[in-house]
């Protein structure tokens, strides 16, 4: 019985017979329809991620399987905490705060694609992951929050693979987003005044000379290309090779 097997990442719930599914599945003469139908029954749930899907087809019958994967732990981190994308600079910047609980479900979902022997270890991999996108953990830092977990702090919470949440504490999250967005937008406010003023100073040099004395600042890249867009790459010159003499 010969099998074909094909891979994509698809966005969950909203396959469809464009690239890259479709034109993988047409050779094999499966039907794509029930396919497509299929995958988004799966991956309803997973909306807003990237999710990977492996379809195996008996090439003689036609019958097929899915199999989902787990979307990465960053993808589920950002649906969690309901944000779009991590901070830009993790060290200065924290976009969101999430608690213990849904890190360990977390965890609990990405537990086969982890590293860690037990589910302590598996929740401070995802820790890890918070912590190079700028999200909070029980309101302390990634760092904060994995020292925590070493001393035991969370042990009776994680043995209990409680994951779901009190409607307290959904509340809790949602002033807590709040205050975290008034602060990016407090601290934005602050450096646009600053480099403001920088640009002011350094008038009349190089753009590129600006750029270098904002970046120095501690200017973020986003504000520096706002107020100062990067040069245009030198042109080449007219006629390029072809036509030379």
């Amino acid at each position: 019985m010969a099998k074909q097997t094909v891979e994509v990442l698809i966005e969950g719930g909203k396959a469809t017979a464009a690239p890259p599914l479709g034109p993988a599945l047409g050779p094999t003469g499966v039907n794509i329809g029930m396919v497509i139908s299929e995958i988004n029954k799966k991956t309803a749930d997973m909306k807003g991620m990237q999710v990977p899907v492996k379809v195996a087809i008996d090439t003689a019958t036609k019958e097929f399987t899915i199999e989902v994967g787990t979307p990465p732990a960053a993808a589920l981190i950002k649906k969690e905490a309901g944000i779009e994308k991590g901070a830009g600079n993790p060290l200065r910047e924290k976009v969101a705060d999430l608690l213990i609980e849904q890190i360990i479900k977390i965890a609990k979902i990405k537990e086969d694609n982890l590293l860690g022997k037990d589910l302590k270890m598996k929740v401070r991999e995802i820790i890890g992951t918070c912590q190079s996108m700028g999200v909070l953990v029980e309101g302390m830092s990634a760092q904060q929050a994995l020292a925590a977990v070493a001393e035991g702090k969370f042990d009776a919470k994680i043995k209990s693979g409680r994951t779901e949440l009190t409607e307290e504490e959904k509340k809790h999250l949602a002033v807590e987003k709040v205050r975290l967005q008034k602060e990016l937008e407090k601290q934005r406010a602050e450096f646009e005044v600053r480099a403001k003023e920088l640009v002011k100073a350094n008038e009349g040099k190089e753009p590129k000379k600006i750029r270098s004395a904002l970046l120095e600042a501690g200017i973020p890249m986003k504000i520096v290309d706002e107020l100062v867009p990067p040069e245009a790459k030198e042109k080449a010159p007219a006629g390029g090779k072809a036509g030379g003499k």
